[in-house]
């Protein structure tokens, strides 16, 4: 199953070659070999008990001539804050929600089960999608523990969807989903040498989905190649009347973002590099410098300085409109759950991480969600200040003014740096220089991550964002890129000795 793509799978389903219960089993191997043990990746926190069933279902409707379309008998991955309303539970890695069946399948799910995927089990994810403590460390939860990177099991996947860019990494799964409120799916991709898609916010619902902030939570897919990604997107982009901001989606969303795919899809593209968001790094910068010469060569232009206005000036606001949208968004969740549930609201979950200390902050404390229990509501005066605010910076004096100065189509940057080592005593480290994902995260717009080359066979990725709806140009340049560059190579599941 190492690295075969979904168009793949399904042409081998149609042949007769295979079914989607013998790549269901195969997958459930994989995981039994890789990730709980062996390298023990420890990507997944639960399998689907049904995932089985499903599949033979699906198996069922081919031998009848219905197929529902590329994803029909396709195993895929779902970071645990996505809701499944079946035999498995939704509870953000963390313990408080141990046990907590969602409501109803997420809005996402529901496109999902329509295209006849199978729901193979639910990732491990940095807990609360990353937004508990302030020294926290990528990749762990309370209830699934440590995800690692498969290309060194010493270093970090990064986070939050942490678990599902490494199983996609590791061939875990066809295709697998996670959700971003800054950073979230591109730096776990970028870091364990895989694509992954934040897209427009509006494109995806976020109906069912555990809330950050809904000025900037969405959800995305990952997967090994740019046409993956372009078929899970395919799936679940469009209108839900329960998520009020994918009205614009009526208007935007393509029903197959794959035609976009062609080698050509870089040529005649003007593409500004935000040189003040590179860093300092001389390993990163060099892979930067023959990424681009490769787009040259493919017929783009380059607009070289094209520095990033006010990049990095909304950082306080930012936190500051999170912290208030944490408390509103997830207290309407959590009141959502059934009497069975053991926290019904932000201070519950407070009360409870406090009363199991020991199992829930071994390593990093919840400095965030005390933060965020201490904010007002959403007309507070302070919070639609900061919001409007950021939505300036990084909108009409940031992205969109870069773009209509220098008339770009997009805008490249480094997504990261090869992926740092564990610190479970220290947190992720802090020091970085370089910045790929908040302009695009606070504004709404989408970014996409590429494998564009590695530092001791440690994954790094190349960023383009533009404005809002650009979906369809981003995948062309990714895919040309992609294509031209073949920079992706599967992880070796090394230990820090053989590195």
């Amino acid at each position: 199953m190492e690295e075969v793509s979904i168009l793949e799978l399904s042409s081998r389903m149609a042949s007769g070659e295979i079914t989607s219960v013998s790549i269901t089993e195969d997958y459930i191997k994989r995981i039994e070999n890789i990730d709980r043990s062996g390298p023990c990746i420890n990507s997944i926190i639960e399998l689907n008990p049904d995932a089985i069933p499903v599949a033979m279902e699906r198996d069922k409707e081919r031998a009848v001539g219905r197929v529902r379309g590329p994803l029909h008998g396709i195993p895929v991955l779902l970071k645990d804050n996505i809701g499944t309303r079946d035999r498995m539970t939704t509870t953000a890695g963390s313990l408080a929600l141990e046990g907590s069946n969602a409501p109803s399948d997420a809005f996402l799910v529901k496109r999902l089960r329509k295209a006849g995927a199978v729901i193979l089990g639910k990732t491990n994810l940095s807990e609360w999608a990353n937004w508990r403590g302030k020294h926290s460390v990528s990749g762990w939860s309370s209830r699934g523990g440590l995800t690692r990177n498969p290309y060194a099991l010493d270093r970090s996947a990064c986070g939050s969807s942490s678990g599902s860019a490494a199983a996609v990494a590791a061939s875990l799964c066809a295709g697998a989903f996670g959700t971003e409120t800054d950073g979230s799916i591109i730096c776990p991709a970028q870091t364990c040498g895989v694509v992954g898609i934040k897209p427009t916010l509006g494109l995806i619902s976020r109906s069912g989905i555990i809330p950050i902030a809904h000025s900037q939570d969405t959800a995305g897919p990952i997967g090994r190649t740019v046409q993956d990604v372009a078929v899970l997107l395919s799936s679940i982009a469009g209108v839900d009347l329960e998520d009020r901001v994918t009205r614009s989606a009526r208007m935007h969303a393509q029903r197959e973002y794959t035609q976009f795919l062609t080698v050509d899809g870089l040529k005649g593209m003007r593409i500004g590099v935000a040189r003040n968001m590179l860093g300092s790094d001389k390993r990163v910068i060099a892979i930067v410098e023959s990424s681009l010469q490769l787009m040259r060569d493919l017929g783009a232009v380059i607009v070289d300085p094209a520095n990033l206005p006010n990049w990095n000036s909304f950082g306080e606001t930012e936190l500051e409109v999170l912290y208030y949208e944490f408390k509103s968004d997830l207290n309407r969740y959590l009141a959502s759950l059934s009497s069975r549930s053991l926290v019904h609201s932000l201070e519950d979950v407070i009360r409870f991480n406090e009363e199991n200390k020991s199992r829930v902050m071994p390593y990093f404390g919840q400095e965030r969600m005390t933060e965020a229990q201490s904010k007002g509501s959403l007309s507070s005066k302070a919070y639609r200040k900061a919001l409007a605010r950021n939505r300036r910076l990084t909108r009409k004096e940031g992205i969109d003014a870069l773009i209509s100065k220098k008339r770009l189509d997009a805008i490249v940057v480094a997504s990261g740096g090869p992926a740092w080592t564990i610190d479970l005593a220290n947190g992720d480290p802090k020091s970085w220089d370089m910045e790929s994902t908040s302009p695009a995260a606070v504004a709404g717009y989408p970014h996409i991550t590429i494998p564009a080359g590695s530092i001791f066979g440690l994954p790094v990725g190349i960023s383009f964002f533009a404005k809002a709806w650009h979906e369809p140009a981003l995948f062309g340049m990714a895919y040309a890129f992609e294509q031209a560059r073949q920079a992706r190579k599967p992880p070796q599941f090394l230990s820090a000795a053989e590195m």
